[in-house]
């Protein structure tokens, strides 16, 4: 019985140590970052094509106000609510005492500087995608941006999903370092796959999500339901899509459609940033989405 008791203390604390290691936050050291120089020039087009506005700045901002990253909007979801926290270079209100490392951690990590699991609202899992050297220009251009001293509000989320470490065993499951598309692409493909999956993020409301709300990549950009409960978020897989190219990427740089229809919604901010970039980088994510596989395949 003694030897019984000790064997399942044993299993115990083995499975205890392994669920901590298995939950442990990332973290990106400074020595991983060695030798990156930003270009803030470079760092703007990073920040649009990230979309990085569309959620921390004021809801329906525009002009110079997009740059003001006080966060406070809020997202429903079917774990709660999350609200967008202030990251701008306020020192202590925002993120202006974080050094690149830090950054770089958080959007690739899912780690705060504190050593705590962001919620995955945060798309880390996409930006885990992008390459080092946009991040350092997006950091370079991130240091001459406004601070707003706003505090940031606390999310909406209850018990158990208000268990941070649990976040952990999320990211064991979900958190991908692979392309969603794969196979041959021309360069502009290629350069809209990264946009749209790395940076963009696209799929994290295009893509439909299961019970424990990670992307159902076996039906990657077939749409999905809304998670305010009102409506559904459209496809954009080409067989559901038909639009051409070029009205692809007119659509993400003035916001009509071809039949003369406007995006609505949080849609209308994502235009807003995708009208920053250059025109042949509209014209990769049209390639990009006409590259898709069709809805369920």
């Amino acid at each position: 019985m003694r030897s019984s008791l000790i064997y399942l203390l044993v299993f115990c604390l083995a499975g205890f140590a392994g669920a901590v290691l298995l939950t442990r936050p990332g973290v990106v050291s400074d020595s991983a970052l060695e030798g990156l120089v930003g270009d803030p020039v470079a760092g703007e087009q990073v920040f649009w094509a990230a979309g990085c506005a569309s959620c921390h700045a004021a809801e329906g901002a525009t002009g110079e106000d997009r740059l003001v990253l006080a966060g406070g909007q809020r997202f429903a979801s079917d774990f709660g609510v999350f609200v967008a926290p202030n990251i701008s270079t306020h020192p202590e209100a925002g993120i202006g005492n974080w050094d690149f490392a830090d950054f770089v951690t958080a959007l690739q990590e899912g780690t705060s500087p504190d050593g705590r699991h962001y919620y995955p609202a945060f798309p880390y899992t996409a930006y885990r995608l992008a390459e080092r050297q946009d991040l350092a220009d997006l950091w370079a251009f991130w240091q001459g941006l406004p601070a707003s001293d706003a505090p940031s509000a606390a999310h909406e989320v209850g018990f158990p999903f208000s268990i941070r470490r649990a976040v952990g065993f999320w990211n064991f499951l979900y958190m991908d370092d692979a392309f969603a598309v794969t196979g041959e692409l021309d360069a502009a493909e290629a350069r809209g796959r990264y946009l749209v999956e790395a940076l963009a993020h696209c799929a994290e409301c295009h893509t439909p999500r299961d019970a424990l709300g990670g992307l159902d990549r076996s039906a990657w950009m077939a749409g999905a339901p809304n998670p305010s409960g009102s409506g559904t978020i459209p496809a954009l897989t080409p067989d559901r899509l038909t639009w051409s190219e070029g009205e692809i990427a007119a659509y993400l740089n003035d916001g009509f459609t071809p039949d003369f229809d406007s995006a609505g919604g949080h849609m209308v901010s994502v235009i807003r940033n995708m009208a920053m970039l250059p025109e042949a980088d509209r014209m990769a994510i049209a390639a990009y989405l006409k590259a898709l596989p069709p809805a369920g395949e």
